[in-house]
């Protein structure tokens, strides 16, 4: 391609609501054009990297002997009715009615449609196993896009579903597609971790992995093991029970008694004013799951962990109680709440119970609880792992310290079970013709966010820096001056050789200083920029590399010869 009439159109401003190194750098070097918030142009060097990852992708979900198809972006309503998501989904799922009214959503994921396509169109056991996938354009209503492609509107997903038999099946089409994604993130040159997660609204009910790149602007926490390979994310990571925390025998310890505290409201002031540990205090929180109040005490230096405490409810939703729900409830107001004589249900953090002697809320305006003893005191009959884990507590597996990174969710893996085709009615009959339901995994790649989570990891303060796999382009051949007859007829000499020979070469033929062409060409970060110059005459040019800082001055014939080398390498 030809720079002169190409659509690149480079910023030196960094745009105003930019936050993500991705984000700033994929407008400022003419990648994306934002249209409203959350939705983006892909102008034509970020369609290149965009189908370079898709074909990374179609390669290995080929491989692994998946079937591409295309569903429709437009699903009726009542599939998302029959499903039980169609409420569960909330204000991010986008919803419309046509002419005739009737309701239709335009789909974040499609799990309902693929499930009543197979329903209606496969009718024995022995079509399965079977994975097909799609590639194709999401919609979610985001609350808060941000960070460019990393949270947005309207993307491009990758998602795969495997329908079998049984579940040592379920398991082979699980393990293929886990593998697979491995080789994908690798090829695409990302540092990238698999963290046991959360099913979250997918749901299903076996194993489930996000696959997160590692990024400092990332998301989500992901929490591992300095010692093993345990690997979660930090709503599903647990650590074992804080060692030396025990029980004291309940006659060893006062009767627990009310005491002032005016104007100590938080944990801090607390520990201030009392001068004690926060591990000595009881943090009492109520809330509201699926209608009915619940409470949950934990240390004081701990956080309630929300998706913990939904599953073991068994609710579709969990959120904080109001004011008037906690008075109903016993408690009292914010800053006074405490496990004892609440009349709801006490769900009680494992680590929480374990305290000796524990101050607590008193449910009464300005005053707390000393010696509080948990079993003595208020009861422990729901008693579990309720909180977020914390850096250096021991891992759940060998006990080494788990410490914290953060990441950006690329890729999810579920094993569905039969959560679909039960509420849908994909059954087949078995072996034994007893009709049974099918089983289903499914499998997600966020691609366009993995565009994102590319840039965030391939960048320096001069531009982007592409891994050779995705890059818009191989080779970036750069004339210093366009109207230099020597340098130019140089330049167009590379430019037909390495094209000749499969290199996807951008030529910058532009009238502009070499300065600004410079600028340009580390902001849009080809791998291979070649510079031809004041040696073109002698049939020299400048060899450079975007992800190193050494230059070698060679000849053409030298330039061909290392750049199918480099591309060889990569």
């Amino acid at each position: 391609m030809r720079q002169r009439h190409a659509l690149i159109p480079t910023l030196r401003e960094i745009p105003s609501d930019a936050e993500a190194a991705s984000h700033k750098l994929m407008i400022r070097g003419g990648f994306i054009r934002p249209l409203a918030a959350g939705v983006y142009s892909y102008l034509p060097l970020g369609r290149k990297a965009l189908r370079k990852l898709e074909s990374i992708i179609r390669e290995e979900m080929d491989r692994c002997g998946a079937q591409e198809l295309l569903l429709p972006a437009l699903q009726p309503a009542e599939l998302w009715q029959q499903s039980g998501r169609h409420s569960l989904y909330g204000p991010e799922l986008v919803r419309l009615r046509d002419r005739h009214d009737r309701e239709f959503v335009l789909g974040p994921t499609h799990e309902e449609v693929v499930t009543a396509l197979m329903r209606d169109s496969i009718s024995s056991y022995r079509d399965l196993p079977m994975t097909l996938y799609q590639l194709q354009t999401k919609f979610r209503d985001e609350r808060r896009p941000r960070f460019g492609l990393m949270r947005g509107r309207e993307f491009l997903m990758k998602d795969a579903y495997s329908f079998d038999m049984d579940l040592g099946s379920l398991d082979r089409s699980y393990r293929a597609m886990y593998e697979a994604y491995h080789r994908i993130f690798t090829r695409c040159g990302l540092r990238f971790k698999a963290v046991e997660a959360d099913a979250g609204a997918i749901g299903g009910e076996g194993e489930t992995h996000e696959f997160m790149a590692l990024a400092a602007i990332g998301e989500d926490t992901v929490v591992s093991c300095l010692s093993c390979s345990y690997a979660a994310n930090l709503e599903k990571a647990e650590a074992q029970p804080i060692a030396g925390a025990a029980t004291a025998a309940s006659s060893a310890v006062p009767a627990c008694e009310s005491f002032p505290t005016p104007g100590l409201h938080t944990i801090d002031q607390l520990v201030g004013a009392l001068n004690v540990k926060p591990e000595e205090l009881i943090k009492t929180l109520v809330y509201v799951a699926d209608g009915v109040p619940v409470a949950v005490a934990v240390r004081g230096d701990h956080e309630v962990n929300e998706v913990k405490l939904k599953q073991y409810l068994q609710a579709e939703a969990v959120s904080l109680a109001d004011d008037d729900v906690i008075a109903r409830a016993g408690g009292g107001p914010a800053g006074s709440i405490g496990p004892v004589g609440l009349s709801v249900k006490l769900l009680v953090d494992r680590d929480a119970a374990r305290i000796a002697s524990a101050i607590a809320g008193a449910n009464k305006a300005e005053r707390h609880l000393r010696f509080v003893v948990p079993g003595r005191d208020f009861p422990l009959n729901h008693t579990g792992d309720f909180r977020n884990v914390q850096e250096q507590d021991r891992c759940p597996r060998c006990g080494g310290e788990l410490a914290f990174s953060r990441g950006i969710e690329i890729g999810h893996v579920f094993k569905l079970g039969t959560k679909y085709s039960d509420k849908l009615g994909l059954r087949l009959p078995d072996a034994s013709g007893k009709p049974s339901p099918v089983i289903m995994g499914c499998y997600g790649i966020g691609v366009s966010r993995l565009l994102a989570a590319i840039v965030e990891q391939h960048h320096d303060e001069r531009g982007i820096r592409w891994p050779a796999a995705v890059a818009p382009f191989h080779v970036h051949l750069v004339p210093v001056a366009a109207q230099d007859r020597e340098q130019m007829k140089l330049a167009e000499s590379l430019y037909e050789r390495l094209s000749l020979i499969g290199v996807e070469v951008l030529l910058d033929d532009r009238e502009e200083r070499a300065g600004v062409k410079f600028k340009d060409a580390d902001l849009i970060g080809i791998p291979i920029r070649i510079v031809i110059g004041k040696g073109a005459a002698a049939g020299l040019v400048e060899y450079k590399e975007r992800d190193g800082d050494s230059s070698a001055e060679l000849t053409a014939d030298e330039a061909v010869e290392r750049v199918m080398a480099a591309l060889k390498a990569w």
